[in-house]
């Protein structure tokens, strides 16, 4: 007998019909003697509908109600999933994030899980029940509502996993695990069969949709094994796990990542003086902006350029608060590209491998695909190009590292 924790998204949960087949797959579980917590999120389109209407309410919805808002989506997934698990003959008990008390702190819309409790959850497991859990949602010490942001319900699943010290937490979702890249783009993108926690954080950051972030930040801190896995179609998915664990035959590169989502600000001109990188950033930083890859170069008499990326909303807020600093930093020429893209080679292999960048390299310059920044790490390799090419240049490396070959047995 094993403990599952098992997350299902939106499109899994979309319809009455959906709600209904995924009950039938919990009482496959039940049925072998699994015990069985299930975190579900709003039913498709259900949170923007919410977010919808709070926006015809006002420009400026308070965050405080807005949590109150929009964590009722999942409050209407559990209630419906526990009566198809009531009508299958199973006994199953729902749970609001309230509830179960995932404890959280006060930061509306963007909660982080501080502590959970428990002890309902077991002691409704101990009595052969299915267990239903709102995912997305907490509530503070106050006991205000809180959310915990865009697929929050992966971070909800990974810590009621850690909480319980489930065997396994399987996220089920409309792909059957995580793919060498998307396969929307590369035809022979293969299934990986495992990825360590470093290489799917990794991977999530650079652009791979499958997973949130901050679940397997969750994850890798606790030891949590986390499956992907395919809601409607039977296969094993893809095991994240430790590197311990990974087979010593593994490929270099595990996988590509790519996000079209970038924009790259170049302060040409400005004074090569200590301190000026914090000039150019710190106001961008006070303006809540994210800043990604770092390039500075020293020009002529006494110049530096400064180069950086950031997500593409936040592009011309960028540019504005540069422009406002400008006199502060000697009135630099201030240029900016939005048409860019950042491709990402990942894989542990890297730390005993030479030579991965070189390859990379040649791959894109056989292309005739320029780079336009570099960022390397321990296991990343990450280059920005032109986003006209980020389609032709995600296949080239597909290619010339082989990940369309499967691994040796």
């Amino acid at each position: 007998m094993a403990l599952i924790v098992q997350k299902y998204g939106g499109t899994s949960v979309g319809t009455v019909e959906r709600i209904q087949a995924v009950a039938e797959k919990i009482a496959g579980f039940r049925a072998r003697g699994d015990q069985v917590v299930v975190v579900v999120s709003a039913m498709s389109g259900e949170t923007n509908r919410l977010i919808a209407l709070a926006n015809d309410m006002t420009d400026t919805p308070d965050p405080r109600e807005m949590d109150v808002l929009v964590s009722t989506g999942e409050q209407v997934t559990i209630a419906l999933l526990s009566m198809a698990l009531h009508k299958l003959g199973l006994d199953a008990r729902s749970y609001t994030g309230m509830q179960v008390r995932v404890l959280t702190d006060s930061t509306h819309t963007k909660a982080r899980i501080e502590h959970i409790d428990d002890h309902n959850m077991r002691a409704d497991l101990d009595a052969g029940r299915v267990v239903v859990v709102a995912g997305f949602q907490g509530v503070d010490a106050q006991g205000r509502i809180t959310t915990l942001g865009r697929g929050g319900s992966d971070t909800t699943a990974v810590a009621l996993a850690a909480a319980l010290k489930a065997d396994e937490c399987q996220i089920y979702t409309d792909v059957d695990g995580v793919y060498t890249t998307d396969p929307r783009v590369v035809d022979n993108a293969r299934r990986l069969n495992t990825i360590t926690f470093e290489e799917m954080l990794e991977m999530a950051s650079q652009g791979s949709k499958v997973l949130q972030i901050r679940a397997v930040e969750f994850a890798g801190k606790y030891g949590v094994p986390l499956r992907v896995l395919h809601s409607f179609q039977e296969g094993p998915g893809t095991l994240i796990t430790v590197d311990d664990e990974v087979d010593m035959e593994k490929p270099v590169i595990s996988g590509i990542a790519f996000t079209r989502d970038e924009a790259k600000i170049i302060v040409r001109g400005a004074p090569d003086t200590p301190g000026i990188a914090y000039k150019i950033l710190g106001p961008v930083g006070a303006a809540n902006i994210e800043v990604d890859m770092i390039v500075q170069n020293v020009g002529k008499d006494g110049a530096a350029d400064f180069t950086f990326t950031v997500h593409r909303n936040d592009f011309k807020r960028a540019q504005q608060v540069l422009h406002d600093a400008a006199e502060e930093l000697g009135n630099p020429e201030i240029i900016g590209d939005d048409k860019i893209a950042k491709v990402s080679l990942v894989g542990v292999g890297m730390r005993s491998h030479a030579g991965v960048a070189s390859k990379m390299f040649q791959a894109l310059a056989d292309e005739g695909i320029n780079i336009e920044m570099i960022s390397t790490s321990e296991i990343k390799v990450s280059v920005v190009i032109a986003e006209k090419y980020l389609e032709l240049a995600v296949r080239a490396l597909h290619s010339a590292f082989e990940l369309d070959h499967p691994v040796a047995s």
